[in-house]
């Protein structure tokens, strides 16, 4: 007897279900549209650029000159810049949002501010200031011959070393902020249990904490890798023209040879090579766990 209004109840909820998902789609679709012309078509021409040759027509030559050693050495230049960054990161970030983490919430937006600063001036401008700082007659150099550490300025500018402390103060934020987010969820009582149950307190760190914090580190890892893979100002400007990522090639190929096709080669590999990174992140840690908690 109180099975006959079911299927028009059903009914209901699934015209429900239409008409939400509906509504949802007209209140995206001018988002997705813009997302469609500023995102999708560019990469789709950059792409088609890439199979042409300086004649215009179509031709693989692009993607075989990327088999020379001057290009493999650019790739291998940028994977190990970004490497050394991420990891460089990951060893001043973690202790940074565990400290943060800790603090009390009045004293830990105080000091969150402070890690934000950097947001709020122009790379180019906090580029600039690390040459202040390490060029031959910067500041580290002069205080280090005012105090007789060293006796001549030391080569700090202009080298890959350089190019890595730039490129570690602009990335430091993007792993801490996910960091800090991720472990502040985390329930202290937790730590603080398995403590009592006999753990030890460094024990409790690394057995509790520091997997309920791995979801936040993992994104900031993601996002500190994917976009060191793609910088140019600072390396180039820090690099003094001796580091040569992938971006600077890029730039160089368009500026100095005109070639456009070239240029979209390298655009469309570094591409294809940072998706198949975060795929495979995806597939071995669940990207979509990391990011929603």
């Amino acid at each position: 007897m109180t099975g006959a209004p079911l299927p028009a109840n059903a009914n209901v909820l699934a015209r429900g279900r239409r008409a939400e998902q509906a509504l949802f789609a007209g209140l995206t679709l001018p988002a997705t549209l813009v997302l469609l012309v500023v995102v999708f078509l560019p990469i789709f021409w950059l792409s088609s650029l890439s199979f042409l040759d300086r004649a215009g027509d179509p031709s693989l030559e692009n993607y075989r000159r990327l088999a020379g050693d001057i290009y493999v050495d650019a790739f291998l230049v940028t994977f190990q810049i970004s490497a050394t960054v991420t990891a460089t990161c990951v060893a001043l970030g973690y202790p940074l949002a565990y400290w943060l983490a800790r603090q009390r919430p009045r004293v830990a937006n105080l000091l969150l501010i402070c890690v934000l600063l950097p947001f709020w001036t122009a790379v180019l401008v906090r580029t600039y200031a690390w040459l202040v700082l390490l060029q031959r007659r910067g500041l580290v150099n002069s205080t280090l011959q005012s105090l007789g550490i060293i006796d001549q300025p030391l080569q700090l500018a202009f080298n890959l070393q350089a190019s890595i402390i730039g490129m570690v103060h602009v990335m430091l934020p993007f792993l801490v902020l996910p960091l800090y987010a991720s472990m502040k969820a985390i329930d202290g009582d937790l730590v603080r249990a398995a403590i009592g149950l006999g753990s030890t307190p460094t024990g409790a760190f690394w057995r509790v904490f520091v997997p309920m914090s791995l979801p936040g580190l993992f994104a900031g890892v993601v996002l500190v890798f994917v976009l060191s893979l793609g910088f140019y100002v600072t390396p180039a400007l820090l690099g003094g023209g001796r580091i040569q990522m992938i971006a600077q090639r890029i730039e160089s190929t368009i500026t100095i040879f005109s070639n456009w096709g070239a240029a979209s080669a390298l655009g469309v590999v570094l591409l294809a090579m940072a998706l198949g990174l975060v795929a495979l992140l995806h597939r071995a840690f669940g990207l979509d766990r990391l990011f929603v908690r």
